[in-house]
């Protein structure tokens, strides 16, 4: 079942304001700069396909949550990004492109390797000869979980129509396959109310990615440890790849 972070849109209201354009938006920004044709696979609210539709690129939003779409189609620059309400079915029939991209750390919401590895070779199917594939899942090296405490994580936002909103992570616990569950809290001021979605993610290795990523049909993988290009290491951060 999708998580409310993406389907309740009180929640969604919350997300550009809690994921705002960082320096991944630049890295991938840089990256489609001479791609004529753009596939942003997990487009969410927009932001980056929107970006890439004002560069000049031919861009294709996908994404299976329509509330998330819905923001997204009342961005500017919305007009000029085809979008798709759907998932990596959705490739198919979609024409060549010269990248792909799924970005959010959306690669780890793919709990099991069976359905990473479809998304993966739908991806595959779906670029043209010497077109690319990209993005980014957390280094389970560094334990990012470690600091989803209340306290460590505690943030607190305005955001128009809704008012200060305290957000935190609680609830965490490691299980089989570096899977990494938790919840994220929402607090209300105006209203009191309290919203708490339900989350799970996959922590694969920097082995574990390429050998899903070789089984679809890349051969060369291309990887840096954080958005600076650095090489990757045992603290990197990011584990983020461009493949062919």
């Amino acid at each position: 079942m999708p998580s409310p972070h993406y389907t309740d849109p009180r929640l969604v209201a919350l997300y550009d304001t809690l994921n705002p354009a960082a320096a991944d938006t630049a890295f991938y920004l840089a990256l489609a700069a001479s791609k004529s044709c753009v596939i942003d696979l997990g487009c969410g609210t927009g932001l980056l396909a929107c970006e890439l539709a004002a560069q000049g690129a031919r861009v294709i939003g996908i994404d299976p949550a329509r509330a998330m779409l819905q923001v997204a189609r009342k961005r500017p620059h919305a007009a000029q990004v085809d979008w798709i309400e759907g998932d990596a079915g959705a490739l198919a029939l979609l024409p060549p492109a010269d990248l792909v991209l799924m970005t959010g750390h959306v690669a780890q919401v793919f709990i099991d390797d069976s359905a990473f590895l479809a998304t993966l070779k739908a991806a595959r199917h779906a670029l043209r000869t010497g077109g690319e594939l990209a993005f980014e899942s957390r280094n389970p090296a560094a334990r990012a979980w470690g600091a989803w405490t209340p306290a460590r994580s505690l943030r607190k936002i305005a955001v128009e129509g809704a008012g200060e909103v305290e957000v935190w992570l609680d609830n965490v616990s490691e299980h089989a396959h570096s899977v990494v569950r938790f919840s994220t809290h929402y607090r209300f001021s105006a209203s009191g109310e309290e919203l708490i979605s339900q989350s799970e993610l996959r922590f694969r290795s920097q082995d574990e990615l390429a050998a899903l990523l070789h089984e679809a049909g890349f051969g060369k993988l291309h990887w840096f440890g954080d958005w600076d290009e650095a090489a990757v290491s045992a603290q990197s951060r990011e584990l983020i790849v461009i493949a062919r």
